[in-house]
């Protein structure tokens, strides 16, 4: 009598934040969709106000997942990612908040997440770049995969509404940026790729992994997840009608010639500021800070998704 080998089936963990969930049908169609498609049952591990996604991961890297999928908002993506780049085991995506950027960067489904799932379960691997952060010089190297800056955009960030965003979605965040319009800017030096610094009076410095944010607005038309480089906005409106330069040379067609608008290109990036300012990393507002080192890490994190 020959024995026969049968492959174990693969097995996912989901990383869910229950405060984004559509309700606890989702749990259930998860669980008959990994069935169906041949999978074992998934992990299923719940994020906490105290751990947003970080721990989950590491406990689902423990058991062995074949991939581990970020159910929620910009705010999990990126802590699962923290965990997963480096690792060899893929990022999956069912998004459930707001902003989706990664997901909308990707042309990954944000209005179905159980196709999203499918698309995971039956997808392939590609390979992405991230970029880690180090404010102030601490010991917690964050990253981020769509976006970080520092000063305007981040106070935009740290003053919407949630009551709006449940509401309104991304309109909430045009609603806070109008509020934050006025303001000083801060004297800034910065750096590219350890080159002779650039001196600027900026009211932001943007990084960008990719180029796509809430509305479908390119704030980085050269960005690409995969291209091995990061890319720098900053944004150093003049006057009484600055903000008007400032959105002529990001929606115009002369924007290298707009001083209100500059773009860098590079592999690392650093930023000294003279006073503090507000920090957001892919739409978290993460503190303030000073002094900003980013460093890209080219095709660190794998994610499993369908390709075109």
């Amino acid at each position: 009598m020959t024995a026969t080998n049968a492959t174990p089936a693969l097995r996912a963990a989901v990383v869910i934040n229950p405060a984004k969930s559509v309700g606890p049908e989702l749990r259930g169609s998860i669980f008959r969709l990994c069935q169906t498609q041949g999978w074992a049952e998934p992990l299923w591990l719940e994020t906490t106000v105290e751990d947003p996604g970080e721990g989950q991961t590491r406990e689902a890297l423990e058991a062995g997942v074949d991939v581990v999928i970020a159910a929620g908002g910009d705010g999990t993506v990126r802590c699962v990612a923290e965990i997963l780049a480096g690792s060899g085991v893929p990022l999956g995506l069912v998004p459930l908040g707001t902003g989706n950027l990664l997901a909308r960067n990707l042309g990954i489904n944000i209005t179905d997440p159980v196709a999203a799932a499918y698309d995971v379960l039956n997808g392939t691997v590609r390979t992405v770049d991230v970029i880690r952060t180090n404010l102030d010089g601490s010991a917690d190297r964050q990253v981020f995969l769509v976006m970080g800056g520092l000063g305007y955009d981040a106070a935009i960030m740290a003053d919407t509404i949630d009551v709006l965003k449940d509401r309104m979605g991304w309109l909430a965040y045009v609603e806070a940026g109008i509020r934050k319009l006025p303001g000083k800017p801060v004297r800034a030096r910065i750096s590219m790729d350890g080159k002779h610094p650039v001196r600027r009076r900026i009211r932001s410095v943007m990084i960008g992994n990719c180029g796509r944010i809430m509305g479908g607005v390119e704030i980085f038309p050269e960005a690409k997840v995969d291209d091995g480089l990061l890319d720098l906005l900053i944004l150093a409106p003049r006057g009484r009608l600055g903000w008007l330069g400032v959105v002529a040379g990001i929606f115009g067609r002369n924007k290298r010639r707009n001083t209100s608008v500059e773009y860098f290109q590079g592999k690392s990036a650093e930023i000294t500021l003279e006073h503090e300012q507000e920090f957001q990393l892919d739409g978290d507002h993460v503190g303030t800070g000073k002094h900003l080192a980013v460093t890209l890490e080219p095709a660190a994190l794998k994610i499993r998704m369908m390709n075109d």
